[in-house]
């Protein structure tokens, strides 16, 4: 069970309501607002979880540097997280230079995890994408934002009568039903149609406890509604969300709307911030860093999102490498109007390799 966990005790003073909302950074939004006992208003003990505001997040760094000395940086750390949409692969085909690049980083004993905000698949399921693309990498070394919306629910003790209605796809009714977390919707209401006839009125579970949404192919009015009504009308009810990531890469050819755009209608309808358990919540950080005991500062986050990958890394204390093979360019990155400035940047990961050519 995660050491990191966030209690909930009932108090008279000092209270928030499942409405209150904390900021992160200056895009997300987050709530701590555990199920326990929701007909009082509840106290949160949040000293050991870090999905709360940090004033680091808002210090003005130096603009970001290109990464001329890869061999320093890989000497620098002892761990790698990387993004996968962007860094590793686009849709599925993968980026020039990765398999050499991470043969090279194992070969120098450095730990690699990947951790992706795309929630359609479970960890086993990306295992299989990576063998795939026939890269090596065990799914221990897998982290999604499915995985992470079943470990969150596990770490606040989710009550075992509660249900989760999921506006999502396979990969999260896969880690929730290997936590042994009870659920509904998923693609199988990808089908469902609502007939406004005169004095309908949809009828929703009244046990569902959270709502789960994540990037959905299968998104339409019936799961709007359905997520709308648990989370306005069940009391305590938790509104989740696995990322809200803007766009994604469905296909090498172009970017297509992502996770973000399905919280967005949630969050339109119920007037509700959700708490978003991947990246850049620091979230999984703290799960990885206690499972691997890993020390923050010995870690380097890889992405190529500013608003996700980077300020994650930022926030959980670690160096970043932004790579412009994926959402993020040059121009995006030196734009005055951007205050998200990673440690390097380089164009793609392969740029390590450079110091094999060096050594040559």
């Amino acid at each position: 069970m995660l050491s990191i966990r966030v209690t909930a005790t009932i108090s008279s003073s000092s209270t928030l309501f499942f409405t209150n909302s904390k900021k992160i950074s200056n895009k997300f939004s987050y709530i701590s607002n555990p199920l326990k006992n929701s007909s009082k208003p509840i106290k949160w003990n949040c000293k050991n979880s870090r999905m709360e505001s940090s004033k680091s997040s808002f210090v003005t760094k130096a603009s970001a540097q290109p990464l001329t000395n890869p061999a320093e940086l890989i000497d620098s750390v002892e761990t790698f997280i990387f993004d996968c949409d962007g860094v590793i692969w686009k849709g599925d085909k993968l980026i020039d230079g990765v398999p050499e690049t991470l043969d090279l980083l194992r070969e120098k004993g450095k730990r690699l995890v990947f951790v992706t905000n795309n929630s359609t698949k479970s960890r086993k399921q990306y295992g299989k994408k990576f063998e795939t693309l026939g890269l090596s990498v065990n799914e221990e070394e897998i982290f999604a934002s499915s995985f992470a919306a079943a470990a969150y629910l596990k770490s606040i003790d989710f009550p075992k009568d509660k249900k989760v209605y999921v506006v999502g796809e396979d990969g999260i009714l896969k880690e929730l039903e290997l936590a042994g977390i009870q659920y509904l919707g998923g693609p199988e209401d990808g089908d469902k149609k609502i007939e406004l006839k005169p004095g309908y009125m949809m009828e929703q579970d009244k046990d569902v406890g959270a709502v789960v949404v994540g990037f959905d192919r299968y998104f339409n009015y019936h799961k709007i509604q359905y997520a709308t009504l648990c989370i306005r009308e069940n009391p305590g009810c938790l509104f989740i969300a696995t990322n809200r990531d803007a766009v994604t890469h469905l296909t090498d050819a172009q970017e297509w709307a992502g996770g973000g755009s399905m919280v967005g209608a949630i969050l339109g309808s119920t007037k509700r911030e959700p708490l978003v358990v991947g990246k850049p919540s620091t979230f999984m950080m703290d799960y990885l860093a206690d499972k691997f005991k890993i020390q923050k500062s010995q870690i380097c986050m890889v992405g190529d999102r500013l608003d996700t990958d980077i300020v994650f890394g930022q926030n959980g204390g670690c160096k970043t490498l932004l790579v412009l093979s994926g959402v993020t360019s040059l121009s995006m990155l030196q734009d005055p109007s951007n205050s998200t400035q990673p440690d390097f940047y380089a164009n793609k990961i392969s740029d390590f390799l450079s110091i094999k050519a060096a050594a040559v």
